[in-house]
């Protein structure tokens, strides 16, 4: 029920994203990944980056969720940054002693970089803001397989019992004033805190499994949350498409 039943008010406007269908928000996620693979150019790339990064700032992510979000991704591009250039076949572009960089394998990471953060930033701006439940939803309407989507929606339900199991016992090994060494006694504390959160979990999943058998649950979700395709979905969707033919003509123009 809204909040203007229980508070007496105005339900606070969602922003623009919360209102889009979750099926248009996914298919768009996929079709500018899609748009950013098959632009060739460095160029125009490094010129959607900061139309990017001003697109997520002002859908609401932070600059500093966005810098957190990107860091667990530079982590992974910087060594690949530098092994393409060392390995790709190719004319030297710079020589340090006898490590010779390739002018192929430095234009491909540049590449690679472009691609995976403007990837990574659109994925943050259009998905991350959607919850698990109509993520699995709007995935489920798609035409995803189901056991799929169940994996997902069991998935983001068991990720925050399982944190919680863990937050238990570990302050109760900290009660005991436990301190994670290298020792024997503290690898053998840590083996024990694993195995015993693995039982506590397999348990837990034992109830949930019980319970969920005796509500008649036949092997699928009901999808409750019926979201429909209205005017504002067709406008952003168009508009979209039209912005992400910019770049591919300019692409292939150039």
């Amino acid at each position: 029920m809204s909040d203007t039943v229980f508070c007496g008010g105005d339900a606070a406007p969602k922003p623009l994203l919360d209102r889009l269908d979750a099926r248009v928000r996914i298919v768009a996620t996929v079709a500018v990944v899609i748009a950013i693979l098959a632009v060739r150019s460095p160029t125009i790339l490094a010129g959607a980056l900061p139309i990017a990064f001003a697109a997520a700032l002002a859908s609401g992510v932070t600059p500093r969720d966005l810098g957190a979000r990107l860091a667990h991704v530079e982590g992974f591009l910087i060594v690949l940054a530098i092994m393409l250039p060392l390995t790709v076949p190719g004319p030297t572009e710079i020589a340090f002693g006898s490590l010779a960089l390739s002018k192929p394998g430095i234009d491909r990471a540049v590449l690679v970089l472009l691609r995976v953060n403007l990837a990574a930033t659109a994925i943050l701006i259009l998905l991350a803001g959607l919850e698990p439940v109509r993520l699995g939803h709007g995935l489920a309407r798609l035409g995803m397989p189901a056991k799929l989507v169940h994996v997902l929606l069991f998935t983001a339900r068991w990720v925050s019992l399982v944190r919680e199991e863990a937050r238990r016992l570990h302050d109760a090994m900290r009660t005991r004033a436990f301190r994670a060494t290298t020792s024997r006694h503290g690898l053998r504390t840590l083996a024990h805190f694993v195995g015993q959160l693995l039982v506590r979990a397999f348990e837990r999943a034992e109830r949930v499994d019980e319970a969920m058998r005796c509500r008649a649950f036949a092997g699928r979700f009901a999808l409750v949350a019926e979201e429909r395709v209205m005017v504002h979905d067709v406008v952003f969707a168009v508009g979209l498409g039209l912005g992400l033919l910019v770049p591919i003509l300019l692409d292939r123009l150039i």
